[in-house]
C-alpha cells in the first residue's frame, strides 16, 4: 500500500550511506602529487608523546621506544563542505587513498605500527583542509654511546625524524608547538637509568645525491644508577683485596694456607671482571670500571708476589742460619716451626732434620721423636699449649718478616688513596 511505501522512505536504517570518496572527492584529484606541487614547500608539524622507553642495549648499542607521531599539514584537495564545521576522522583504510608525509626515523634498526585489534593509525580531516595524522610506533634506534666512564656515565641519545623523499624544496618538517611538542609519560622508568631530561630540537642534514632535508630530534640524557654495579662489581673487588691482605698476618712458613689465599683470591677476581666484560660491548678504549678492576687485580696479584719473596728471602736466611748452627756429622739442629718449612710435618720439640735428597717420611720421624721422649709426653704438651695460648701475638711478630711489616701498612694505605682519586674523578 501507498502507506507502508511512505514509511519504507522514512526508515533511516534502509537509506544508502554517502560514500566518503563522493564526499572528499578523492577521486577528483592526483594524491600522488603533494599539495602545492611546483609550489613553495608544503609545511608539515610534528608532534610526539613519549608512552615509554622499553629498553636500552649497551651491548647493541641501541635504544626501543614506543610513541605517538602525529603529523600537521593543510591539503586543500580534501576541504569539504560542512554546516556545523565538523571535522571527519577515519581510520587507516583511507591512507592509502590520500597523500600522506613520508616521514622515517634515521638510524632506526627495527619499528612497526601497533596493529592490535586493528591498526593504531587516526585521520582526521577538517572543513578547511587541514589534516592530522598519528601514528602508534614502536621504534629501536641506534644511540652512539661512550662508555669511558662507564658504569659512571651519562648518555645522550636522540631519535631523529625526516622525510625521505621530499627535500626542503618540497617538504618543510617543523615541531607544531616548539619544545612542547615533545611530551612524555609521567610513569616513565627504567631500571638502570635515571632520564634526566628530554628535549625537541631541528636541523638540516645533506645528502650529496639528493640535497638538503629538514630533520627533527627527540633528544633525551640517561644517567646510570651506580647502586647496582657498587653491589655487582665494586664491593666484591673490595673485599677479594681485602682478603688478599690476610696473607700478610699469616705465619710466612705456612706455605699452603698462603699460596692458596693468594689464588683464590686471584681467581675470584678474574671471575669478575670476565662477568662484566660479558655484558658490555667490546670497545676499544678503557672504560671505568676497568680501572679499578684492573687496579684490584694488580693489589690481589702483587699480594701473591710479595708472598713469593717473603718465601725466598726466609729461605735463603734459614739457610745461613743452618750452616753457622751445623754439627759435625751433617745433621742440623731446629726448632718445630722450622723443620715445618721444610719436611710439611708438625714437630713437637726440637728436632734433627738430614739434609740429605731423601729425607724421611713425616711417620718415621714422628715415630723416632715419640720413641725418644715416651717417658715425658704429657707435662711438656701441656706446658706447651698454655706458653702458646698466652703467646701468640709474640710468635707471630717472631716469625714475620720485615716485608710483611710494611705490607700491611703501605698496601692498605696506596688502596685508600687509590679509592679516593677513583671516585673523586668520576663522579
Amino acid at each position: 500500500s501507498k502507506r507502508e511505501i511512505k514509511m519504507r522512505k522514512l526508515d533511516s536504517t534502509k537509506v544508502r550511506p554517502v560514500k566518503t570518496e563522493q564526499l572528499l572527492h578523492i577521486e577528483d584529484h592526483d594524491f600522488a602529487l603533494r599539495p602545492g606541487f611546483g609550489g613553495s614547500p608544503i609545511p608539515v608539524g610534528i608532534d610526539v608523546q613519549v608512552e615509554s622507553i622499553d629498553s636500552i642495549s649497551e651491548v647493541d648499542m641501541d635504544f626501543t621506544m614506543t610513541l605517538y607521531l602525529r603529523h600537521y599539514w593543510k591539503d586543500e584537495r580534501l576541504s569539504f563542505r560542512s554546516n556545523k564545521n565538523k571535522s571527519m576522522t577515519f581510520d587507516g583504510r583511507l591512507i592509502k587513498k590520500i597523500w600522506v608525509p613520508d616521514v622515517f626515523f634515521v638510524h632506526s634498526k627495527r619499528s612497526f605500527i601497533h596493529d592490535t585489534t586493528v591498526e593504531n593509525i587516526m585521520l582526521r580531516v577538517y572543513p578547511d583542509g587541514n589534516v592530522l595524522f598519528s601514528l602508534r610506533i614502536t621504534v629501536s634506534a641506534m644511540c652512539f654511546m661512550d662508555f669511558s666512564r662507564f658504569p659512571l656515565d651519562t648518555q645522550n641519545c636522540s631519535l631523529e625524524l625526516e622525510s625521505y623523499a621530499y627535500n626542503e624544496d618540497d617538504l618543510m618538517l617543523y615541531w607544531k608547538h616548539g619544545n612542547k611538542s615533545l611530551s612524555t609519560d609521567e610513569h616513565i622508568s627504567l631500571s638502570q637509568f635515571f632520564i634526566e631530561e628530554f628535549s625537541a630540537s631541528s636541523g638540516l642534514a645533506f645528502y650529496s645525491s639528493t640535497g638538503w632535508y629538514n630533520r627533527l630530534f627527540i633528544n633525551f640524557a640517561l644517567r646510570r644508577h651506580i647502586f647496582f654495579f657498587v653491589l655487582q662489581s665494586y664491593f666484591p673487588a673490595m673485599l677479594m683485596v681485602m682478603l688478599s691482605w690476610v696473607s700478610f698476618w699469616i705465619d710466612r712458613r705456612a706455605v699452603p694456607a698462603r699460596v692458596s689465599l693468594g689464588i683464590t683470591t686471584v681467581l675470584t677476581m678474574s671471575t669478575i671482571m670476565t662477568g662484566v666484560s660479558a655484558s658490555m660491548p667490546q670497545v676499544s678504549y678503557i672504560k671505568a670500571v676497568d680501572v679499578y678492576l684492573w687496579i684490584s687485580f694488580l693489589f690481589v696479584f702483587l699480594s701473591v708476589i710479595e708472598y713469593a719473596a717473603v718465601n725466598y728471602l726466609t729461605t735463603i736466611e734459614e739457610r745461613k742460619q743452618l750452616k753457622k748452627r751445623g754439627k759435625a756429622s751433617g745433621m742440623y739442629s731446629m726448632d718445630a716451626v722450622q723443620a715445618m718449612a721444610f719436611d710439611g710435618c708438625f714437630h713437637d720439640t726440637d728436632v734433627d732434620m738430614d739434609l740429605s735428597p731423601f729425607p724421611e717420611p713425616c711417620e718415621e720421624n714422628e715415630t723416632r721423636a715419640s720413641q725418644t721422649n715416651i717417658s715425658n709426653t704429657d707435662t711438656p704438651r701441656l706446658k706447651r699449649k698454655r706458653s702458646l695460648k698466652g703467646n701468640v701475638g709474640r710468635i707471630i711478630l717472631q716469625n714475620n718478616h720485615v716485608i710483611d711489616t710494611y705490607s700491611r701498612i703501605i698496601f692498605p694505605s696506596v688502596y685508600i688513596v687509590f679509592n679516593f682519586f677513583y671516585w673523586g674523578l668520576y663522579i
